[in-house]
């Protein structure tokens, strides 16, 4: 039993995409899955536990996995049913759950501290996952610990189907054997350079000395260390539906160039959606919103499967806009929002069917950062544009001349 402090619970659904794609499909069960894209091209999303011995992995070339597994099925994913099963789970968590923080399309924490006076939270947290398989059919494992980055790790050791329960000054033991790229904050560029200084496991990382980590890898060594003794006060965000981005325009004049009206809403999803993966975000409902010359509102919103691409978000808010701008009167404002926001898994949709655009987000967003002006890369229509003097949704300062621009 956790005793006195706090008591993180951390929910994970198994190979959430495989586990939707065998629930709708049972011809699937015990085989070896891959979800993605279904082309050469394409991109692992998703893989069953059969698929991983053969050094399939998420994120990996569907062409590449299709020759480490020939006889694997490849299935193409389908977003909209993910964010379907992934919403029937977090309503019957944030039901039970006091306080709970949804970290990605599949993966929740929850914030159990205090409950034992009430009820045991093992027992409870048990019931609440058996529950979750009850009705929605899918498998998820548990981990439970007094701190998020412990829990999180014990969830993954106790996959599948598993759920696993560290003990107050047990943290630093448990994690002490285990390879460094269990740790969350672990990618592969900063695994690359622990592995470089000879640091392969958690004990070794917490041998080392906290000031050389800071060298190495400055603020983020120090969090790092910490995290490998066991140490991590991030406290619970709870999930609120009602997150959101959102721009707007007021013209000062107002205006019927539809041309016009449509590059801004390009502009402005660009700029969203650039924001949503900056943030490690995806959304799943879009709104635009137009205000007419007297002053009169009208806003529309539709649900779409969680994203950040840009192109699907552009795409949904044009068509958004057709649908909405009924009048064909003069418009004075015109804004758009991204809401129903949840933690990405991934910063860009490995489900997109092409390698090359998972890419090119990849390179737009570094150049973005590097450069510290969201300007520096754009699509080529709201680039044409901006050079005619409409408004750039990045910051509202003046167009930058196209000798200046990295295509």
């Amino acid at each position: 039993m956790i005793t006195a402090g706090r008591s993180i619970l951390h929910f994970d659904l198994d190979t959430f995409f495989v586990s939707v794609e065998r629930l709708l499909d049972t011809s699937l069960n015990n085989k070896i899955v891959m979800v993605g894209g279904v082309s050469d091209r394409g991109v692992v999303a998703s893989c069953s536990y059969e698929a991983r011995k053969f050094g399939i992995y998420s994120g990996m070339s569907m062409k590449i996995a299709r020759r480490l597994c020939p006889q694997g099925v490849v299935v193409k994913g389908d977003s909209g049913k993910y964010s379907k099963y992934s919403n029937m789970v977090t309503e019957i968590i944030r039901e039970k759950m006091p306080i709970v923080e949804k970290a990605s399309v599949d993966e929740f924490y929850m914030d159990m501290t205090g409950m034992d006076q009430v009820f045991g939270i093992i027992k409870y947290s048990t019931e609440v996952r058996e529950r979750i398989m009850d009705q929605t059919g899918l498998p998820i494992s548990m981990g439970l610990s007094e701190n998020k980055t412990v829990s999180k790790v014990a969830t993954g050791e106790s996959k599948p189907r598993g759920k696993l329960i560290i003990e107050r000054g047990g943290e630093k033991i448990f994690l002490a054997p285990l390879s460094v790229r269990k740790l969350p904050m672990v990618g592969a560029e900063t695994y690359k350079t622990l592995h470089e200084l000879g640091i392969k496991t958690i004990s070794t990382l917490q041998q080392m000395p906290k000031p050389a980590m800071e060298k190495v890898l400055g603020k983020n060594g120090e969090t790092l260390w910490l995290r490998a003794q066991g140490i991590d006060n991030t406290p619970i965000k709870p999930y609120y539906e009602r997150d959101s981005l959102s721009m707007e325009r007021t013209f000062d004049r107002d205006t019927i160039d539809v041309k016009k009206l449509k590059s801004i809403l390009r502009a402005m999803a660009e700029g969203l959606a650039y924001q949503l993966r900056l943030g490690n975000k995806l959304t799943a409902c879009i709104s635009v919103k137009v205000r007419y010359a007297d002053m009169e509102n009208h806003s529309r919103q539709e649900r779409i499967p969680y994203t950040s691409c840009d192109h699907t978000i552009i795409e949904k808010a044009l068509t958004i806009f057709e649908r909405l701008f009924e009048r064909r009167q003069l418009i004075r404002t015109i804004g758009m929002k991204c809401s129903h926001l949840v933690g990405g898994g991934h910063q860009i949709n490995l489900l997109e069917d092409s390698v090359e655009l998972i890419q090119l987000y990849q390179q737009m967003d570094y150049l973005r950062k590097k450069y510290r002006n969201s300007k520096m890369v754009t699509r080529a229509d709201i680039m044409d544009q901006e050079n005619l003097g409409v408004w750039n949704p990045w910051n509202g300062e003046p167009p930058v001349p196209p000798a200046h621009r990295h295509a």
